[in-house]
């Protein structure tokens, strides 16, 4: 009987074709004249040596070996004579300056041994400290200079990351089911090869990209538990609870959203506990150094700060930053109860996420990379993205360039104040021009590149295709894509893909 409705009619279901964006996108079909033209008929059809996934997974794993050439001055000689060189340079790396500052070359335990200095803990979250000591073990036999152990100590960090890379190429070509080839967008961004391998902020961004695979599949335990390990590693993923939250109350899945919240929790206990309990001055350090952090580089606070010559007090900006979110966290929550069709989950993924970087009181460069596979997600269109990209890398080579300047001495060689105050402009511009544009998605759902072949939301797993219970203003007339579902077919959108 499981093949049949309750009518005892025969349930037809087809999953809708793979979607191919140099049919749909007209720069990506430019794009694709440098390798011989727009995809043919032939493509996909049993004749390819690879399919989709993996080409995308080995463009993944190419763009970022070229990110680690573009760190090669550094690795040779910038990280170990002078400071300016590094920044002159634009390879800067956190990776090899923490192997000695946070005590991994002295062997202490991250969380239980005490740093020499003002830190006195590693500033990091549980998963992310994990990650750093096991690249640290793989260190420790490498014997000569220090230099060549912190050579050592990026090239096994790097390693771990390409890993990661890979991870998230696949699961963003993979949420999508229809539509792999979106995945491009992550492994070509010039701002995910440049910025990789500066910090460690791949291993949360990769756990985020398992969780909303798995959410796609209908499986929502499993994506509550890689949430809470990737909050274990870095405190934005657990933001993505928050549209989930609408989302679900707007369609009445409770349950699913409870077995989320419990995974999700569960994990995050499961790693934070024993460091928590064995070690509770160190655990805390993360938290404790987020709240006390000043306004840093590539937050809008810098801006006013240069401009007023007056400093702010960091309690009042915490506050003022917690209100922004809250404020632009109302407006997502409005925007989804009142929405003409429920929005698909990885566009308010993506404003979330968005609003959180564009509030906070520091923007370092690699926080791109959080926001770069929800973007391909929610808005797959190479235009936008393109756009967006470029004011990334702007910023990413501002920050350098302004870095260059103020550590340079009396030289002040490099971008100053100004010039830099314009990267950050560019930057947060670029930002909420693509956000700009999942908004108009979302209010304009006939526009949102995804649904253009019918699709509900191939991201949203129990999600799609599901009827809405709770709706605010205009939706609550019958939902638009009731009256848009194609014929055909395709008759069940809820069901189950595997």
């Amino acid at each position: 009987m499981c093949g049949m409705t309750s009518d005892m009619s025969p349930r037809v279901r087809h999953d809708p074709p793979v979607v191919r964006p140099t049919r749909q996108d007209e720069v990506a079909a430019a794009g694709s004249e440098l390798i011989g033209g727009p995809i043919g008929r032939w493509a996909g059809a049993g004749h390819s040596l690879l399919t989709p996934v993996q080409v995308v997974a080995l463009v993944a794993i190419g763009m970022f070996a070229l990110g680690m050439v573009q760190k090669i001055p550094c690795y040779d000689w910038a990280w170990f004579r002078g400071v300016n060189s590094q920044y002159t340079h634009a390879c800067y790396s956190d990776i090899p300056h923490l192997y000695l500052g946070r005590g991994f070359a002295d062997g202490l335990v991250p969380y239980f041994d005490r740093l020499s200095g003002d830190m006195e803990y590693l500033e990091y979250p549980v998963l992310t400290g994990l990650f750093m000591q096991v690249a640290a073990w793989l260190t420790l036999p490498v014997e000569g200079s220090v230099q060549h152990r912190e050579q050592f100590y990026w090239m096994a960090n790097a390693g771990m990351l390409l890993v990661c890379t890979a991870v998230i190429a696949v699961c963003v070509a993979r949420t999508h089911r229809h539509r792999p080839w979106d995945a491009l967008l992550v492994a070509l961004a010039p701002a995910f090869a440049l910025t990789a391998t500066i910090n460690w902020d791949l291993f949360a961004v990769a756990l985020t990209a398992a969780a909303m695979l798995m959410w796609s599949r209908s499986r929502p335990l499993a994506f509550g538990v890689l949430i809470g390990l990737a909050t274990a590693a870095k405190l934005y993923p657990v933001l993505l609870l928050g549209p989930l939250l609408l989302l679900c109350w707007r369609a009445g899945r409770w349950r699913e959203y409870g077995a989320a919240v419990f995974g999700a929790a569960g994990a995050w206990l499961a790693v934070n506990l024993p460091v928590m309990l064995l070690a509770p001055q160190g655990w805390k350090k993360f938290y404790t150094f987020s709240q006390e952090r000043q306004i840093d580089f590539g937050s809008f606070w810098v801006i006013i700060t240069q401009r007023s010559g007056k400093s702010l007090e960091t309690g009042t900006v915490n506050m003022l930053a917690a209100l922004l979110m809250l404020v632009l966290c109302a407006g997502i929550a409005a925007l989804t109860l009142t929405a003409p069709r429920r929005p698909r989950f990885a566009q308010l993924a993506f404003l979330v996420v968005a609003a959180f970087i564009v509030t906070n009181k520091v923007y370092s460069p690699q926080y791109v990379l959080w926001l770069i596979p929800l973007a391909a997600l929610a808005r797959p269109r190479w235009r936008d993205f393109l756009i967006w990209q470029a004011g990334e890398v702007m910023y990413f080579l501002g920050i350098w360039m302004h870095l260059a300047y103020t550590m340079g001495g009396d030289k002040h060689q490099g971008l100053p104040p100004e010039g830099y105050q314009t990267a950050i402009v560019v930057h947060l511009a670029a930002t909420l021009y693509l956000c700009a544009v999942v908004v108009r998605d979302i209010l304009t759902p006939e526009r949102d590149p995804v649904r253009l072949d019918g699709s509900d939301d191939p991201s949203g797993g129990v999600l799609d295709g599901a009827p809405d219970v709770f709706v605010l203003g205009q939706a609550a007339h019958p939902p638009w894509h009731a009256a848009h579902r194609p014929e055909g077919p395709q008759v069940e959108w809820g069901a189950a893909r595997e």
